[in-house]
């Protein structure tokens, strides 16, 4: 246990890694964005700036829930403190939802409201921008789902969405520059876009978190890996009501495991140790498990 319980912590630091990296990237970006597009009077910029600016906090929150994730069991948290975890990803969520609303308010009224028209080097910082954010999302969406961690996935998406507003405000401030004083509020219109989509990317990060927060059962293949191996022990006659819950990276299982009702209690318990034994090497993710033996034929 101790052992898989290090493979854990070290898998949680490394999440913790690639946090600390998209926090220096956006606070770069977005003090970057924010002076440029006060310069460059391109309002759909700084919404992007602003954006960002909230990614720092983002990836501050994703950093701690991480860290705090990755503390070992003790006698008030008995089960470790993986929930901080999907409590991290739950409060950026929540975060990028009130970002596009609040954007989404300012960029109707600029749109209404008689402004300059951006400046064009505006375009080439957006063509950087894009350019790494994608490649910071690529990354970080690799190691996520090997992870299987809920908020480092979460900071992936986060870049998608920066490099997804900052086309929209490339095209944006495009139109307004070609199409001259009659499209100037074009960057606005491409703002409020911006708005939808991280507002839709704030409901896609939200749901997986919240889905664990409440215990959802893991994916099924999970599942029945785990019972095909309880099923392989010597003993086992049958595995019924196998459960399993996520705990941060850990996963948590309640089976009921049927034996032959002639045998002694110390062989059964023996047999449960086996079927634990079992599961936990053949996935170094579950850090615990309960059997309860029933004799084979009673319910």
């Amino acid at each position: 246990m101790a052992a898989e319980s290090h493979a854990s912590a070290k898998i949680l630091q490394t999440g913790a890694r690639v946090a600390l990296l998209g926090l220096v990237i956006n606070i770069a970006f977005a003090t970057i964005k924010i002076v440029a597009g006060v310069i460059g009077h391109a309002y759909v910029l700084i919404a992007d700036g602003i954006e960002s600016a909230l990614d720092v906090g983002g990836s501050i929150v994703i950093w701690g829930g991480l860290t705090v994730a990755a503390r070992p069991p003790d006698q008030t948290h008995p089960y470790g403190h993986g929930k901080a975890e999907p409590i991290a990803a739950i409060v950026v969520a929540l975060g990028v939802l009130a970002a596009a609303i609040g954007l989404a308010v300012e960029s109707v009224r600029e749109i209404f409201t008689p402004h300059h028209g951006p400046a064009p080097f505006t375009l080439g910082l957006l063509v950087v921008v894009i350019v790494v954010k994608e490649i910071l999302f690529r990354y970080v969406n690799r190691i996520g789902p090997n992870l299987e961690s809920t908020a480092v996935q979460t900071d992936a998406w986060h870049h998608r969405s920066d490099a997804l507003t900052s086309a929209a405000a490339f095209i944006g401030i495009s139109v307004a520059l070609i199409g001259g004083e009659r499209w100037w509020s074009a960057d606005d219109w491409a703002a409020l876009f911006a708005c939808a989509v991280i507002g839709a990317n704030g409901v896609r990060l939200l749901l997986p978190a919240f889905h664990e927060i409440m215990d959802t059962a893991p994916r099924a293949r999970i599942v029945r890996a785990i019972c095909g191996v309880a099923s392989s022990v010597p003993g086992v006659i049958e595995v019924e009501k196998c459960r399993a819950r996520k705990m941060g990276l850990d996963f948590y299982v309640d089976l009921h495991a049927r034996v032959d009702g002639n045998i002694s209690v110390h062989e059964g318990h023996e047999i449960a140790h086996r079927v634990k034994a079992a599961i936990q090497q053949s996935n170094p993710r579950v850090a615990d498990v309960l059997v309860h033996i029933e004799p084979a034929g009673n319910m």
